[in-house]
């Protein structure tokens, strides 16, 4: 088999102090959020109340800084180079919807809908189950760019594959929720969908373009780096403000049911590992460049929640079980998936250390 696997970016300057304990920085910022959604409700219930089509403004504007740096390093002209990682797409289609959604399906019919059935209200199991499934129907958009960017991974392949994933959900999403759900008719929250999408995917993508060109044309090179440079610490700001937003959103939530959260969130956090393990070790045995394995698995196993959220709330109601499981998603997005970042770094030598057939 021809393999790319030895393939590689650039080397990479040395992690400075802040990201170096980004780790600590998560958990702290997780306190906070918590505590500080506990002792002024008032305030994050006023920024969650900023949105629209169930899409926060505020943390909209949040990860647009968090995605424009990586944005920024694409040079729309090479996209045509994503064909020679075809495998890693391939790999990654499969995952996001062959795997993730059934898996998730089994794993909350054994967990909630079994195993921890009796420590939670009977009236609410399915529908905790139908949060999950509605979680894992959507691949993720907006954060897989900061997942990509932290982990080194090649941006054209990260953008193109959003965006296919973005095209089959338009088509998919309603009749895979259907199937699991045994619903004979879905309500696609659409407004949600396409409106998650222009803010997450074209207006970024365009404004990224325009800075990019604007700076080549300037000052070339240098002024390119310099700049990427300067806002690569406002990116991580912004994640990190991000995750105090989330945890200060469901701070009340999870002081008043923290068994439920915590059940809910074993389900999700093996689905993750799982999705993100399997798309790794594929992309290893496909030999598929490090590059695009690193973000194969991320995009493999993190979630669309916005529209997870959106789908959970149209269905099911506000106060439903499917709503609270979504939002438990949201909760364990950031800080899991940082986790599987500092996984598939620590074993980039063994993913190439494999000899070719």
């Amino acid at each position: 088999m021809t393999a790319d696997i030895h393939a590689a970016p650039a080397a990479r300057p040395a992690m400075g102090l802040f990201e170096r304990y980004l780790s600590v920085w998560v958990a702290l910022c997780i306190v906070a959020g918590i505590a500080l959604g506990h002792l002024v409700p008032g305030l994050f219930q006023a920024i969650a109340a900023a949105e629209v089509a169930k899409v926060n403004l505020p943390v909209a504007v949040l990860i647009w800084l968090m995605i424009v740096p990586m944005l920024l390093k694409i040079d729309l002209g090479a996209l045509g180079q994503v064909k020679e990682h075809w495998r890693g797409v391939g790999v990654t289609l499969f995952i996001n919807w062959a795997v993730k959604p059934f898996s998730m399906a089994l794993l909350g019919t054994l967990f909630i809908g079994n195993l921890f059935a009796p420590l939670l209200p009977q009236d609410q199991i399915s529908s905790y189950i139908a949060g999950l499934i509605l979680l894992a129907a959507a691949p993720c958009t907006a954060m897989v760019f900061v997942w990509s960017n932290l982990c080194e991974g090649e941006p054209h392949y990260t953008l193109s594959q959003v965006a296919l994933n973005d095209i089959i959900m338009v088509f998919a999403f309603a009749p895979l929720v259907g199937l699991l759900l045994g619903v004979a008719s879905i309500t696609v929250p659409w407004d949600t969908l396409l409106l998650s999408v222009l803010l997450y995917i074209v207006i970024p993508v365009v404004a990224a373009q325009l800075w990019r060109r604007s700076l080549l044309t300037t000052g070339g090179e240098p002024a390119l780096k310099r700049t990427l440079d300067l806002i690569q610490p406002i990116s991580l700001v912004a994640l990190l403000t991000t995750l105090v937003l989330l945890f200060g959103f469901q701070g009340e939530q999870i002081l008043a049911q923290p068994l439920v959260i915590l059940l809910l969130a074993v389900p999700i956090l093996i689905q993750v590992y799982f999705n993100a393990g399997l798309a790794y070790w594929l992309s290893r045995r496909f030999g598929v460049a490090w590059c695009v394995a690193a973000p194969a698995a991320l995009i493999g196993a993190s979630n669309f929640f916005e529209l997870a959220v959106a789908a959970a709330i149209s269905l099911f109601g506000l106060g439903s079980g499917a709503a609270l499981a979504t939002v438990v998603g949201v909760l364990v997005e950031v800080p899991v998936m940082l986790s599987v970042v500092k996984i598939v770094k620590a074993t980039k030598p063994w993913y190439e250390g494999r000899t070719h057939a």
